[in-house]
């Protein structure tokens, strides 16, 4: 997010695009031949784009990843994503850089399910953020977040419903909540503070909030509380029939706005659902 608070980015790259209709449909088999970055700009500018590409226009190596015409690039102190996409469903381009800089880069891996088929890593809590795009045309900095997902598992197989959030808070710190409704199995919940200079330490087990669902896909949303405090949502940046991303508040405790994630792979297991992804999701070769 900038530092004024009026934009925002999120950028995702897939190997094995874990909501990719294209990739379900083929029984996720062969996950390099399903991979994307996913560019969501919010603020004066906003844009989407999630193109699938095959592995034929795709490669890695330990230092670099190439996506069609974007690359992203291993700086030594960070990433640096090169962007070239078209959005959808609207064609409108999207060119531009991101430099994303990292004080520290944790190793620890939590399972979110009992058998050990998924796990998360948060991996820099306080990264510097540095946006300047063609087009539209923008150039901002601010602070980010990096993690990273991974699993034996498609995760609509694994998983009913899941929400993760995370604040930033008064004292440096950052407060994270992960809380997994695994199929036929309990839940798990994993409450983290991440300090600036990267130290882990277990967070207070909160009380849990439910939030209003979502206005047009009503989805669920719940969180927890922080020394007692309990959240508002400032906006619902996506509406979608099995994800909500969300800007939320916890006051004077909180040094900025926090972000909240929901998703319901109940919602992403129904073939309507998959059968409505590709006008948002295009798989294009070069």
């Amino acid at each position: 997010m900038s530092d004024d608070g009026k934009n925002a980015i999120v950028l995702i790259l897939f190997v094995g695009s874990v909501f990719s209709p294209y990739y379900a449909w083929k029984k996720w088999q062969t996950p390099d031949d399903h991979c994307a970055l996913n560019v969501a700009l919010y603020g004066s500018s906003p844009r989407w784009s999630m193109t699938e590409r095959r592995a034929t226009d795709t490669a890695r190596t330990p230092g670099a990843f190439q996506i069609g015409k974007s690359r992203v690039i291993a700086t030594g102190n960070g990433l640096q994503f090169d962007i070239e996409e078209h959005g959808a469903p609207l064609p409108r381009p999207l060119r531009g850089q991101v430099k994303v800089t990292a004080p520290y880069l944790n190793t620890n891996a939590y399972q979110l399910d009992q058998k050990a088929e998924h796990h998360w890593r948060p991996m820099c809590t306080h990264l510097d953020v540095e946006v300047r795009f063609d087009d539209p045309k923008l150039s901002w900095r601010g602070a980010g977040y990096l993690d990273m997902n991974f699993g034996d598992q498609p995760i609509q197989k694994g998983f009913d419903y899941w929400d993760w959030s995370r604040v930033p808070l008064t004292d440096g710190s950052t407060q994270i909540r992960y809380v997994t409704d695994p199929v036929g199995g309990p839940q798990k919940a994993i409450h983290l503070s991440i300090a600036d200079n990267g130290k882990i330490t277990p967070a207070e087990n909160a009380e849990t909030i439910s939030m209003p669902t979502t206005r047009v896909w009503r989805i669920k949303r719940r969180t927890g509380s922080i020394t007692g405090q309990h959240p508002r949502i400032i906006e619902t940046m996506e509406d979608t029939p099995f994800y909500s991303r969300s800007l939320i508040d916890y006051g004077n405790i909180a040094s900025g706005p926090g972000t909240h994630e929901s998703l319901s792979c109940k919602r992403l297991r129904s073939p309507i659902v998959k059968a409505m992804l590709p006008f948002r999701m295009p798989r294009l070769s070069l």
